[in-house]
């Protein structure tokens, strides 16, 4: 079962639930995920991760501006999103995956940081942001 059948299958229910804000949120996301299919693209994951990506961006501006009631909407709609990707990596983790990357690429300076990001964004496979990637990268190449 693909990720937008299981969307459809949730909206179903949320709306025998009652539920309008899930309702519109998950018709937004599987509307995007038939746009990607529309135009070719298979990756579901990468569509839910960049839908996720854009709602924590408007958390964050609304919350700049003291809009609290719109952030906590985009809030919920991230996790919403984020409860059908897979789970992320936690730090120890991904601070291994890190390491064993600084390793293979033969990194000592933060010049490297871009070979070390390439091998590292292959291999968590959508599991960790990519600024949260680029921390723990940067934090272990100052180190180095």
């Amino acid at each position: 079962m693909t990720i937008a059948e299981t969307i459809k299958s949730d909206i179903a229910g949320a709306m025998k639930a009652h539920d309008p804000e899930r309702v519109g949120a998950l018709r937004l996301v599987l509307s995007e995920l038939q746009k990607a299919a529309k135009d070719g693209s298979d990756d579901e994951l990468a569509v839910l991760r960049r839908e996720r990506k854009r709602r924590t961006e408007a958390e964050r501006a609304y919350r700049d501006a003291g809009r609290e009631d719109l952030a906590a909407s985009e809030e919920r709609e991230a996790q919403l999103i984020g409860g059908y990707l897979p789970a992320e990596l936690e730090d120890a983790q991904l601070r291994e995956i890190v390491q064993r990357a600084i390793v293979q690429v033969g990194a000592v300076s933060q010049q490297d940081l871009g070979k070390v990001m390439a091998v590292v964004m292959a291999e968590v496979a959508g599991r960790a942001d990519g600024r949260r990637v680029s921390e723990q990268v940067r934090e272990a190449l100052s180190a180095a």
